[in-house]
C-alpha cells in the first residue's frame, strides 16, 4: 500500500523552502537552524518508524475487519461518512494526547519547537504510532476497509502540514468551520489562556461543540513551546524526555494510586503540588 505521506514529502520540504526564503527576505526569524534539523531529525526518524508502526497498525485494523459489523463499500458516500468519523477521531486521539501523561509522552515532541513554521509540522513522535491508533480501531470494526482509514488518516495530516505556518494570518470565514493556521498557532501556545485548545485536525467544528475552542487573540500573541521546555536539539532527548520523566515520577510516587496517575492523570499532575495541569493553571490564572 502507497503511503501518502511519503508521496507528499517532495511537496512539504518544497513549501518549506518557500517559506524559509519569504522567511530571509521578510527577516521574520521564523526559522532557526538548529531548530529547523531538529524538526527535519524527528520526521526523518517518524518516517523511518512509521514503517513498522504503520504495519502493524494495518495488521490490526484487518484483524479487526474480519468482524466488521457492516459491509461498507469503497463508494463516494462512504468516503463522506469516513471523512467525518476520521476527523472526529481523530479529535478525541489529539484531545486525550493532551489529557493523558501517557499518550502526551509522545505527543510533546510536536510541541518541543519553541519556533512555528512548516518544518515544526515535521516534529513528529517515534513512539506515538504504535499506540495511537486504537483510537480508530472502531472504523474497521464499524466496516470501513483498512485501507479506507489510513488512506483518511494520511490525508488529514497532509492537510495539517500547511497550518503550521505564520504567514497566513486569516482564512477569513472558512475559520468557522476549517481549522487554521491561526487555530492551529493557539494550539501550539504556552500561554495559560491557550493550553490544551483548539485540538482540530480538518474541522474546527468539534473544538467548538465540545467546549476546547480559543481564538488567536491579536494582542496576546501565541509563546510556542512548552511550559517547561526540553532546551534541547538533540533528537534522541526530544523523543525520550517525557518518558523518561514519566517513569521517573512513577518510580517515586509515594502510592500505587499515585503511580498510576503520573502515567494516566492530565500532564502536569503532581502528588505534592509541585507541578500543575493546565486546569489548575487556568483556575489560578483566571478563577473558575
Amino acid at each position: 500500500m502507497t503511503d501518502l505521506i511519503h508521496l507528499a514529502i517532495p511537496a512539504f520540504l518544497a513549501l518549506l523552502i518557500v517559506e524559509a526564503v519569504f522567511d530571509a527576505i521578510m527577516r521574520r526569524e521564523l526559522y532557526e537552524m538548529k531548530d529547523t534539523a531538529a524538526s527535519l531529525s524527528m520526521g526523518i526518524g517518524n518516517v523511518v518508524v512509521g514503517l513498522v508502526s504503520k504495519a502493524m497498525a494495518f495488521a490490526v485494523y484487518s484483524f479487526v475487519h474480519r468482524f466488521a459489523i457492516f459491509n461498507i463499500p469503497n463508494a463516494w458516500w462512504a468516503w463522506v461518512l469516513l471523512f467525518f468519523a476520521d476527523d472526529f477521531t481523530y479529535y478525541i486521539f489529539h484531545r486525550t494526547s493532551h489529557e493523558c501523561r501517557l499518550f502526551w509522552a509522545s505527543h510533546v515532541v510536536h510541541h518541543s519547537s519553541q519556533r512555528y513554521n512548516l518544518s515544526t509540522a515535521l516534529r513528529q513522535t517515534w513512539t506515538g504510532g504504535f499506540m495511537g491508533f486504537v483510537f480508530w480501531l472502531w472504523l474497521p470494526l464499524l466496516g470501513f476497509a483498512p485501507i479506507m482509514v489510513m488512506t483518511m488518516q494520511a490525508l488529514s495530516l497532509i492537510y495539517q502540514f500547511w497550518i503550521h505556518t505564520e504567514i497566513v494570518r486569516s482564512m477569513g470565514p472558512l475559520e468557522a468551520v476549517f481549522n487554521s493556521p491561526s487555530h492551529h498557532r493557539v494550539h501550539h501556545g504556552s500561554n495559560v489562556r491557550y493550553l490544551d485548545r483548539n485540538h482540530a485536525g480538518t474541522l474546527i467544528i468539534w473544538d467548538r461543540i465540545f467546549g476546547s475552542f480559543e481564538a488567536e487573540d491579536s494582542v496576546e500573541r501565541p509563546v510556542y513551546g512548552l511550559t517547561k521546555n526540553i532546551d534541547s536539539y538533540n533528537p534522541l532527548r526530544i523523543a525520550f524526555a517525557e518518558w523518561i520523566n514519566m517513569a521517573h515520577d512513577v518510580m517515586n510516587a509515594p502510592t500505587w494510586r499515585a503511580k498510576l496517575r503520573y502515567i494516566f492523570a492530565p500532564p502536569g499532575w503532581s502528588h505534592d503540588g509541585r507541578s500543575k495541569t493546565s486546569d489548575e493553571m487556568r483556575a489560578a490564572a483566571f478563577g473558575g
